[in-house]
């Protein structure tokens, strides 16, 4: 191929060969990883406010909905620097529970009770830590890794709260999931604040070159020097940061926690909203800000359907849907770069 022809592919000028519906369907692939799940997002908006004649855009529902894509929006943050390296973390939620236990029994000591959100943090933090050390270092398969700390982490959760309710009505740090600053909940703006953080790293930042080098190609990513194993640690302790935050949020709406219950199936829904917002599950393609939308599509979904009276049984099948057609856009996004 000639310097002219690589111009003009570059450029999206039809090719020579003749292949123009091939063309085309490259181009139309294109605008949709451009736009992404947006317009999803704002037909779902104006969908339920239509069924429930007004009541979904009210200022009290923007602020419920606000809320409850908050949490979600900072572990899939996390999730997404994970993904972007072509791994997974699977134990998002139970992090978050150990965290939140954590915090929660650091309140009540009398001696160490300010420090219960810098702790609850630190837990994730080394939770995260171990979950890298296996992957990077022992070159254990993310994917089991994880799901093995799901199930651990979860029962330490339950162990250090006797598998009951850690309850704390004096609760430090409970401003965070109760406060609004000029009507915007803190919760919200926690999560852009993720969000804008994220977004400097990967974007602007050298590392953010390396996770997207890492997650495109490995092996070209150790030939050229990168040093993946520090790069693998440092996404899964992001991970683990974010779910100790999400942990933090969490008790701090409630004054509470519970080992077997706070943080159920949070993963799952971290995971939906990175691949509904564009990222590739084999990693090297994404967007933080695609992940936002995906969230806030999680959450809108959620609570139209609650609004609309729709069961819990309906709406994990929904949700399940839902998983299933963004797995399937991934791939239809992969097929595109192929072509």
């Amino acid at each position: 191929m000639n310097k002219s022809t690589i111009s003009d592919s570059a450029a999206g000028k039809k090719p020579a060969d003749g292949v123009g519906m091939s063309a085309h369907k490259v181009h139309v692939r294109r605008l949709i990883g451009a736009v992404g799940m947006l317009p999803v997002l704002i037909i779902l908006c104006f969908a339920f406010n239509f069924a429930t004649q007004g009541t979904f855009f009210t200022g009290q529902n923007i602020a419920i909905v606000s809320q409850q894509a908050a949490i979600n929006t900072v572990l899939a943050a996390g999730m997404t620097f994970v993904i972007l390296t072509g791994g997974i973390d699977l134990s998002v939620g139970s992090m978050l529970a150990t965290s939140a236990m954590t915090a929660m029994l650091c309140s009540l000591n009398p001696t160490f009770g300010a420090l219960a959100l810098p702790v609850g943090l630190l837990a994730g933090v080394v939770l995260g830590l171990l979950n890298g050390v296996l992957i990077a270092y022992l070159r254990l398969p993310p994917f089991i890794v994880t799901l093995g700390s799901l199930t651990a982490m979860r029962g330490f959760a339950r162990l250090l709260g006797d598998d009951g309710t850690v309850l704390n009505p004096n609760l430090s740090f409970a401003w965070i999931g109760n406060a609004n600053v000029l009507g915007v909940p803190v919760l919200a703006i926690i999560a852009i604040g993720v969000i804008l953080v994220s977004w400097l790293i990967l974007r602007r930042t050298v590392l953010g070159i390396w996770i997207y080098a890492l997650g495109g190609n490995p092996a070209a990513a150790r030939l050229s020097g990168i040093k993946v194993s520090l790069i693998l640690l440092f996404v899964y302790c992001v991970s683990g940061l974010l779910a100790g935050l999400g942990g933090m949020m969490s008790a701090a709406r409630l004054y509470a926690a519970n080992g077997l219950q706070i943080g159920q199936g949070y993963e799952l829904d971290a995971i939906a909203a990175v691949i509904l917002g564009g990222t590739s599950f084999v990693g090297g393609v994404g967007s933080i800000w695609g992940t936002l939308v995906g969230a806030l599509i999680i959450a809108v979904l959620t609570n139209g359907l609650v609004i609309l009276g729709v069961s819990d049984i309906w709406q994990f099948i929904i949700k399940g849907l839902v998983i299933i057609a963004a797995v399937a856009l991934d791939r239809f996004r992969r097929s595109g770069e192929r072509t």
